[in-house]
């Protein structure tokens, strides 16, 4: 499928998505509120589809990812047959292909996306929904939202697309363990207070809130922003000295272009620097 954008509306068109765009922003929300946002098979599929439509799109400079309804997402649909094998077939094997054929390209993509993506944790997460909330460049959280790893303590299963990656990395082994062994819901201010997120507000002020940083972003610089997301990613598994390197060649990339032009000009001018049009 590939989306096309409808100028009059200035929507992509999803069956389980709902896009606007806002300026030079794309809100996103998962449109499944009856249950509560939990990832189907065509959910997914509109989530790879979207992503892609994003990396072809030059005029969105920001994307906004939340939910409809009272949730975020609650991670599979375990209502949805085709969350289950085909009897005689694995359950183990049907698992391990699912994840690979559509949860990875999904997970991959979002994380890639090559404009800085906010995200607006507006009730529960849950399963891989919380591995969603994470995606974001910049999550906020509502105070009433939590974030649940109930693979293992409920259905006996481990965490997956790529929740075991993000825990472990922003809370230290220990809270990762804890987290996932328990399944005990953290709440979006402690998520705040920890680091796994970068804000929490108030619930009517988190629409407004995400929607200001994810505006702020797209009047920034594309390709610096980009860099910036690129390097703090890769910083966990370099060396300092690495990490040196890495930082010279993204300024060196970065020092011919016309942004960083605009940047000086403005710094010059006394003015704020316009990157928008460019």
């Amino acid at each position: 499928m590939i989306a096309r954008i409808e100028n009059e509306e200035s929507r992509m068109k999803f069956e389980n998505l709902a896009c606007e765009r806002i300026d030079g922003v794309l809100k996103v929300e998962l449109n499944r509120p009856a249950k509560l946002n939990s990832l189907s098979l065509g959910l997914l599929r509109d989530l790879r589809d979207c992503a892609e439509a994003i990396q072809r799109d030059r005029e969105v400079r920001a994307v906004l990812l939340t939910g409809t309804g009272r949730g975020f997402c609650a991670g599979a649909d375990l209502t949805d047959p085709s969350s289950f094998p085909a009897p005689g077939q694995s359950m183990g094997q049907f698992l391990a292909s699912r994840l690979r054929a559509e949860y990875h390209p999904v997970a991959l993509l979002w994380t890639s996306l090559p404009v800085p993506l906010v995200v607006a944790l507006n009730g529960v997460a849950a399963g891989a929904g919380v591995s969603l909330a994470l995606m974001g460049d910049v999550t906020v959280a509502a105070r009433s939202a939590s974030l649940a790893l109930v693979f293992a303590p409920k259905l006996g299963l481990a965490p997956d697309m790529g929740a075991t990656y993000f825990y472990t990395r922003r809370l230290g082994e220990a809270r990762a363990r804890h987290a996932a062994l328990t399944g005990t819901p953290i709440t979006g201010e402690e998520a705040a207070r920890i680091g796994l997120v970068a804000e929490c507000v108030e619930d009517d002020a988190l629409p407004e809130r995400a929607l200001q940083l994810a505006r702020t972003l797209s009047e920034g610089p594309r390709e610096a922003f980009l860099a910036v997301r690129q390097l703090t990613a890769a910083a966990g598994s370099a060396s300092f000295a690495e990490q040196l390197e890495r930082e010279a060649d993204a300024q060196g990339r970065l020092g011919d272009t016309p942004d960083f032009l605009e940047g000086v000009t403005a710094f010059r001018e006394k003015r704020a620097a316009r990157f928008r049009a460019r």
